[in-house]
């Protein structure tokens, strides 16, 4: 168990800007090519996993060395992507918060799986976001506060039929009981007006995106 923030390296796209998020006492995993990238920048990952088919054998025994807990699975016979097994892994250890970066990349179908699987942290009550250099990501099923940083717009998007009861405090687009629907962009490109905004909810499942576009 940890109190601290677990940060979760995984295999899509990667800057080295993302290394310096990393504060002292945080928790950091690889996943896939997520560990190696940990590894090419000087940082020894606290637990590395997955299948590694996207890494070289010499990669992979540098990743096995620097990582203080290393598991390997088959590429084939697994049922878990290596962003869902470092995920399980994190939600065990029971942080204050979890961030994901790499989880957005060229493939679609992983950025949308990973994207959806935030619904799973949020089951446990942990709060989980994925990070890249133009937007901050995350799920909500109550009530959220976004707070102003340099992610100026902030989007609100439906995953479930529909989510009702939306109000929305301190934004330049406020809503009042408010219904979204998958398929609507009413929740598109919001603004604060303060430097928090509060986002209540009855019942569905929210995706919360602040964006920004430099």
């Amino acid at each position: 168990m940890t109190t601290g923030r677990i940060i979760i390296f995984t295999g899509g796209s990667l800057e080295e800007s993302d290394i310096k998020e990393i504060q002292p006492g945080d928790t950091v995993i690889g996943a896939d090519y997520g560990a190696w990238f940990l590894v090419q920048h000087g940082i020894s990952p606290d637990f590395s996993a997955g299948d590694f088919d996207s890494v070289t054998e010499e990669q992979l025994r540098k990743i096995q060395q620097s990582s203080k807990q290393f598991v390997s699975c088959d590429p084939i016979n697994k049922n878990l992507s290596d962003t869902e097994l470092a995920l399980e892994y994190a939600i065990q250890m029971e942080p204050a918060e979890i961030i994901i970066f790499g989880a957005i990349g060229t493939r679609l179908d992983h950025t949308l799986a990973n994207i959806q699987i935030l619904s799973k942290v949020l089951k446990r009550g942990i709060p989980c976001s994925i990070w890249n250099r133009h937007n901050r990501i995350t799920i909500t099923d109550s009530v959220h506060v976004v707070s102003r940083n340099d992610f100026p717009y902030v989007s609100l998007i439906p995953l479930s039929n529909e989510v009702t009861g939306i109000t929305l405090e301190g934004f330049m687009y406020p809503l009042h009981d408010a219904v979204l629907s998958i398929g609507e962009s009413l929740g598109i490109s919001n603004r604060l007006l303060q430097e928090t905004g509060t986002i209540t909810l009855k019942k569905g499942l929210l995706l919360v995106i602040q964006s920004k576009d430099e």
